[in-house]
């Protein structure tokens, strides 16, 4: 290990508004390690990258890049020495070409003034190149999936001279493959004495990649320590402050009436002969890798996406759902893969996003709003979800990704629906955030709610599902038991380990 790390923090601190994000933070990461940093949202992990990054300067404290101590920075002096980020969000531009947003960072580095498109498309081949992957480099971003531009931010970060890349929650939207991929890339990079700081929710990913763990909790740092220290209990228990007993969430009260049967159903170019019966009560879940019909087949059920075959039975009724008010009429609500651009309007309140679907509810004879029945709604839904706020008339972007999330499910549990589909539940959540959700998806379900649930999360759906369907290339082709399959035996059917498996 070298003498000097490549970036150390001693006694940093940073509040915001009165609210204290960071207090008396001591970090430092050394060339060619692999450091988790973890901690529940709103625990200052996002802090302290900005502050690495350059994009909040400290209240106090010093920050070291090698044997130069500084008082803050900018972005471009953290890229100077070599600090890169992977944000949650990507942070990368849609409107721009592949080429464009892997180019970028090296010019703005570079401090060119004229642009060489011949430059720029070398850049991006190499980049691709340096990851193994292969993208039209002139495709606009906005035209891709979500998979895709995560692992664009990711080979961005690799054009400049990085000596430490932080990667924030950067395999939220990557399959298991991508996963392994990117693993073995990280592995190559740490070789190449590269640092990498890695944020994640992921418990079995950040113990299958992670040599060191810093926690976060309240601003405060919990402990540094080796992963070979830290087993799951503890990891939870260093998060949270609390104790997480092991155990399933799956529904007690699965009854022999059909919420929805689903008899061939096809999409063109999506899935084709879908064919399953979700149960009053069931929780059933289904996994499957990206680009598997999967999430096309949740929109399709919300009336997102057109049929162009087969049929669906809502309590034993035939429907054709071609909206998504036919959808909500039929009792079937949907909570989003992507919370951030389908689930929620950021910039207005909680209570606004939680009865934004059921206004019609609060319409008066004359056409105007009862303000009074729609707070009552609110404050209602915020007390029901446990809605970590002080006030529903905040905006929702001031709020936690977990937090985030329950304000989703609140919007459309206002519905009063029968059947709920869930499309990555938990994604970019912390673990209390995520033991209250399942918590509460069991006791919906328990209530007598039929709940899809769709995860690339095979430990989560393990845990909370009581059957699994697998999805491959838009088809079913296995189905299982969750009480009498592994981990391990779901992660081969949704291979191509197996091709089809009966329960």
């Amino acid at each position: 290990m070298d003498e000097y790390p490549i970036v150390a923090l001693h006694k940093l601190c940073k509040s915001f508004e009165g609210v204290q994000a960071l207090k008396n933070i001591d970090f430092s990461i050394y060339p060619g390690e692999i450091h988790c940093l973890a901690g529940e949202n709103g625990s200052g992990k996002s802090t302290l990258i900005k502050v690495i990054s350059g994009v909040h300067s400290p209240d106090s404290g010093t920050i070291e890049f090698g044997t130069e101590k500084v008082r803050k920075i900018s972005p471009r002096e953290a890229i100077a020495h070599g600090i890169q980020v992977i944000y949650q969000d990507f942070s990368i531009f849609p409107n721009l070409t592949v080429a464009e947003n892997l180019a970028l960072n090296a010019q703005i580095a570079s401090g060119k003034k004229i642009v060489k498109p011949r430059e720029i498309r070398q850049v991006a081949r190499e980049a691709l190149e340096r990851i193994g992957i292969t993208l039209d480099i002139d495709a606009r971003v906005s035209e891709l999936s979500v998979a895709d531009k995560q692992l664009i931010a990711i080979a961005r970060a690799l054009v400049s001279d990085a000596k430490l890349i932080i990667m924030d929650e950067a395999t939220t939207a990557l399959t298991r493959n991508e996963v392994k991929t990117l693993f073995k890339l990280i592995l190559d990079l740490k070789h190449r004495g590269i640092a990498i700081l890695f944020v994640s929710h992921k418990l079995e990913e950040v113990f299958e990649i992670a040599e060191k763990f810093t926690i976060l909790r309240s601003g405060e740092k919990i402990i540094t320590c080796q992963s070979k220290e830290l087993d799951r209990r503890s990891f939870s228990k260093y998060m949270t402050g609390r104790d997480f007993d092991e155990q399933k969430f799956h529904s007690d009260n699965v009854s022999e009436k059909i919420s929805l049967k689903v008899s061939n159903l096809s999409s063109q170019g999506s899935f084709r002969d879908i064919s399953f019966d979700l149960h009053q009560g069931e929780i059933l879940g289904v996994a499957g890798l990206l680009g598997s019909g999967r999430t096309e087949l949740a929109r399709a059920l919300f009336g997102l996406d057109p049929v162009t075959g087969g049929s669906l039975e809502v309590s034993g009724k035939n429907l054709k759902i071609k909206s998504v008010s036919d959808a909500v009429e039929a009792g079937i609500a949907y909570v989003p893969e992507d919370r951030l651009s389908e689930g929620l309007f950021l910039t207005r309140s909680i209570g606004e996003n939680i009865v934004v679907s059921v206004l019609e509810k609060f319409s008066t004879h004359f056409g105007f709003l009862n303000k009074t029945k729609m707070a009552r709604e609110e404050k209602e839904w915020v007390k029901e979800l446990s809605i970590a706020t002080p006030d529903p008339s905040f905006a929702v972007n001031t709020l936690s990704g977990g937090n985030q999330q329950k304000v989703v499910l609140a919007k459309w549990l206002a519905t009063h629906p029968e059947i709920l589909i869930l499309n990555g539940p938990t994604v970019g959540v912390d673990i209390g955030s995520k033991y209250t959700i399942h918590a509460f998806i069991k006791r919906l379900a328990d209530s007598g709610i039929s709940i899809l649930m769709i995860s690339d999360d095979l430990p989560e759906l393990l845990e909370t599902c009581n059957r699994i369907l697998v999805m491959k290339k838009g088809r079913i082709v296995a189905s299982c038991d969750t009480h009498s399959t592994t981990q391990i035996e779901l992660n081969s059917m949704i291979s191509d380990e197996i091709s089809e498996i009966e329960s």
